[in-house]
């Protein structure tokens, strides 16, 4: 008996530190479910990848259900069913990516309440579960236009538009509500800008030279019409502006002695940026592997994340209000 109480403790103890991390949040425990959102948003958008990869696209040929009788995966003809599987998993990801989104909801619920409240995190909390049925909607577009890459990108760009919201709520979370004041001088800061905008072109041209490319995801789904090569060097001259960018903001800050998380923030970025640079190059010229289109995925996420986040770094709002006192700790009685 005394070997199973340890445990049934540490059991209710984590569930019960789960549940107060949304039900009595704080700004820390808000932190950690945007940073989740976060996370689950980067799996779904490279699972996603995945699924265009495997020429899993349309693994489930029908939308909402998966074929034209069941929602689950059934046997036809005419699809295989590592292909069905694949698809159909990356579906059931949507279901957790929902779960954090009204886990962040509730949280910022919860800290927007009262005369302290934080109203703000919950306008950006609400866009996460709004973002999931939306793509959710968006995805039988894609399903029932066979793959076709304009449609295709948008639900890619959804999720970095998700990922985006969930970066600001990450952001916002750990800070105050004072007007913003700039810890750079105002052209540094303009130059962060111009570095987020010119990473999203840069998303933006990736998703032109993965609509032209190979790994459609499906046989039956068209392309491009554009020159590959051309949108390929269109990526390429944006990258090195987005790279070139990076440097010139690197140097800007340590030479009017900024502070030093947003140096180090601008160098991760930079450092994120070579590395996906690498990769590119790489599966440029091994003929796109579908192993290294994932790492280029993921890659791409971070980038946009790196870029937002050393935005946030350059003013500052002031400290985070600490929440009201929590509710006091249920008794349980011994085991």
């Amino acid at each position: 008996m005394n070997s199973v109480n340890p445990t049934t403790d540490r059991i209710r103890g984590t569930l019960l530190a789960f549940y107060r991390s949304f039900m009595f949040p704080t700004s820390e425990s808000m932190r950690r479910w945007a940073l989740a959102a976060i996370v689950v948003n980067i799996g779904i958008t490279v699972t996603g990848a995945a699924v265009r990869v495997t020429g899993s696209g349309l693994g489930c040929p029908t939308w909402p259900r998966c074929t034209p009788d069941s929602f689950v995966p059934a046997r036809i003809d005419t699809h295989a069913p590592v292909n069905m599987a694949i698809e159909f998993g990356n579906r059931l990801l949507s279901f957790l990516v929902l779960a954090v989104a009204v886990a962040c909801v509730i949280a910022a619920w919860q800290l927007s309440r009262g005369e302290r409240g934080r109203p703000v995190l919950l306008r950006l909390a609400l866009v996460q579960p709004a973002g999931v049925l939306v793509q959710a909607l968006w995805g039988g577009v894609v399903v029932h236009t066979l793959l076709n890459p304009v449609t295709v990108s948008v639900h890619f760009l959804l999720s970095i538009g998700m990922t985006a919201a969930a970066v600001v709520l990450f952001a916002r979370a750990g800070e105050g509500d004072a007007p913003a004041r700039r810890l750079v001088h105002k052209d540094i800061r303009t130059l962060a800008y111009v570095l987020a905008a010119a990473a999203f072109a840069l998303l933006l041209a990736g998703v032109v030279v993965t609509g032209t490319g190979p790994h459609s995801g499906d046989e039956a789904a068209s392309r491009f019409g554009f020159d590959i090569q051309s949108v390929v060097r269109l990526h390429t001259d944006i990258v090195y502006v987005v790279v070139g960018l990076t440097f010139a903001l690197l140097f800007a800050l340590h030479v009017t002695g900024s502070p030093v998380r947003a140096r180090r923030g601008a160098l991760v970025l930079l450092g994120v940026e070579l590395s996906q640079g690498v990769i590119g190059y790489v599966q440029y010229f091994l003929a796109v592997p579908a192993a290294l289109v994932l790492l280029h995925v993921l890659g791409a996420t971070l980038v946009w994340i790196c870029a937002l986040r050393v935005v946030f770094l350059m003013r500052s709002r002031g400290p985070a209000p600490v929440p009201a006192p929590e509710q006091p700790e249920p008794h349980h009685a011994g085991v």
